[in-house]
């Protein structure tokens, strides 16, 4: 399988990052549609992948301006494939773009240990945020940056 992966701004492929994160935030795991979008979607920057064979969007997340790194959601039948770590990589090299030391993730608590093996350390105590528990997690550009430069795909713009 071969992906397109592309730095998008909302603006211009909502109708793309819509439908990831309806099939996954809304239909999936009942996240109300109304918690789902957000103001914050217009100003962050935003990674969309999709399959070069069906040319469906089937992966997605964002950064804002700050290192908020959120919305991250993969198709259900990609999940197997690693496609979040892509996801990721291309959070990290916008935020790298931007100049921040360090991102942050709010992480269900399922999660914590996959954030922890890509550099993610807890911070604060676990919180709660749509009804689910979280914990933010933090990241240092500089600590996640082996694994930016070992990528293998191009990120286009």
């Amino acid at each position: 399988m071969s992906y397109s992966v592309s730095r998008v701004q909302w603006q211009q492929a909502a109708s793309l990052l819509k439908d990831v994160r309806e099939k996954v935030f809304i239909c999936e795991r009942r996240i109300p549609k109304r918690i789902e979008f957000d103001v914050n979607d217009h100003s962050a920057f935003h990674m969309l992948v999709c399959d070069d064979n069906s040319q469906e969007p089937i992966a997605t997340g964002r950064i804002s301006s700050t290192g908020q790194i959120s919305r991250i959601a993969v198709v259900r039948e990609y999940r197997q494939a690693a496609i979040d770590k892509i996801v990721i990589q291309g959070l990290f090299r916008i935020a790298e773009e931007l100049a921040l030391d360090e991102v942050y993730i709010y992480s269900p608590l399922e999660r914590v240990a996959y954030f922890r093996e890509h550099h993610f350390y807890p911070v604060g105590s676990v919180f709660m945020e749509a009804g689910l528990p979280k914990q933010r997690m933090a990241c240092a550009i500089k600590a996640a940056r082996a694994d930016i430069n070992q990528s293998k795909y191009y990120l286009s713009h």
